[in-house]
């Protein structure tokens, strides 16, 4: 099974804002009418549910193709077509911001290398940095608060517009352009500029707790994540424990987080879904470990391809989910080519776990909703397994 990724987010007004880069599924199925070889629709919310996608493409295009042939920009016509549409989560990039995206999926992106949450005050928090990074260069450490990037406030805003400000836009701010990040640490106050970098992810981390528990935290599900996952578990000892660390987790390739889900079932159904109508279905590869004792911790930064994962783990009775309910996205986006080069990704269907369950604008609910933030959520899901026998 193949498949592909981009990073989506709603985004209307291009001019003076960056590129919002979020990591979403691709789910892989045949190529619809106008749709990029090799390319596959992926999934993300979506409030358009009852237009009609052959059209609303169409529409897009045809608003692209007219623009070109004025002179105008194509990708802010095909915008504009896209927003009166109403398909919230369609979107429209230049050909160089879909190159970008390509790149990410072979775990390369222009940024700084920290990683952030939003605390519950509404401040933003820097929650690793990355070795050797243009961050860690400069001092910036885990635990120090990020007050603005190039003198915009951060406070209150989603996670997702504030990387989206450090990685900048794909096109106007390049790896070795420069960024100005407000910073606090205790009583400190000061300002640190760095240059970006092209970094490659590290999207599976697997660490051991006391008492033999390990923690396979997976970031994104870029290419090769899956086969990381089922690494992990194969080289564990008879009857470990696992904490399947999904918190955070933006999304990816599906096609990734249907291997990750073959390390823990033998076989059978992960999700179902549909393009333009057309029922499909994800199944698992045999001879994944279905007695090794799981818990998987999700939040509300836990998105898409990771929320299948987790629909298909708690559905399927595998694992225990533990955290805040996740995000909610659920919706198919197929991609195509625009006049001019650029590409549109336009909703054409939804998802579902195994059971039947849409999680588009709902989300998965943990098992056992707990506070997920901070090293109280291992110590929890570390207690869960001692009761399932680990």
């Amino acid at each position: 099974m193949s498949g592909r990724d981009l990073f989506c987010q709603p985004r209307r007004a291009r001019h003076g804002a960056a590129l919002t880069l979020v990591f979403t599924g691709v789910l892989v199925a045949g190529a619809a009418t106008g749709s990029l070889p090799g390319t596959a629709p992926k999934s993300s919310p979506d409030t358009a549910r009852s237009a009609a996608p052959a059209a609303h493409q169409e529409d897009v295009a045809r608003a692209a193709a007219e623009a070109l042939a004025d002179g105008k920009s194509p990708v802010e016509a095909a915008e504009r077509a896209v927003s009166r549409s109403g398909d919230r989560w369609g979107a429209v990039y230049s050909r160089g911001e879909y190159e970008e995206l390509e790149e990410a999926l072979d775990g390369r992106y222009t940024g700084v290398g920290l990683s952030a949450h939003r605390r519950r005050d509404g401040r933003i928090e820097v929650t690793r940095v990355r070795s050797g990074s243009p961050a860690a260069d400069a001092g910036i450490r885990e635990g120090d608060r990020l007050r603005s990037v190039d003198g915009e406030e951060v406070d209150g805003r989603p996670v997702t517009e504030v990387v989206a400000k450090l990685r900048g836009d794909a096109e106007e701010d390049p790896a070795g352009r420069s960024v100005r990040l407000g910073l606090e640490r205790g009583t400190r106050v000061w300002t640190e500029t760095v240059r970006r970098a092209t970094l490659t992810t590290e999207p599976v981390t697997v660490r051991t707790l006391t008492g033999g528990v390990t923690v396979i935290a997976v970031t994104s599900f870029t290419k090769g994540a899956g086969d990381q996952v089922r690494t992990a578990v194969d080289g564990l000892p008879d009857g470990a424990g696992v904490v399947l660390d999904l918190r955070g987790n933006s999304g990816g390739l599906v096609a990734e987080a249907v291997t990750a889900a073959s390390a823990f079932l033998d076989g059978g159904l992960v999700a179902t879904y549909d393009v333009d109508g057309d029922q499909r279905a994800l199944h698992a590869e045999r001879g994944g470990d279905t007695a090794r004792p799981l818990v998987a911790l999700v939040d509300g930064g836990t998105m898409s391809a990771a929320e299948l994962l987790t629909g298909a783990l708690q559905d399927r009775g595998r694992a225990v989910v533990l955290g805040s309910r996740t995000f909610g996205k659920g919706s198919v986006q197929m991609p195509s080519r625009l006049p001019g080069g650029s590409v549109a990704e336009l909703t054409v269907g939804h998802y579902r776990t195994p059971s039947g369950r849409g999680v588009d604008g709902t989300g998965i609910t943990p098992d056992l909703e707990v506070d997920p933030v901070g090293a109280a959520a291992l110590e929890r899901a570390r207690t869960v397994l001692r009761g399932l026998g680990r």
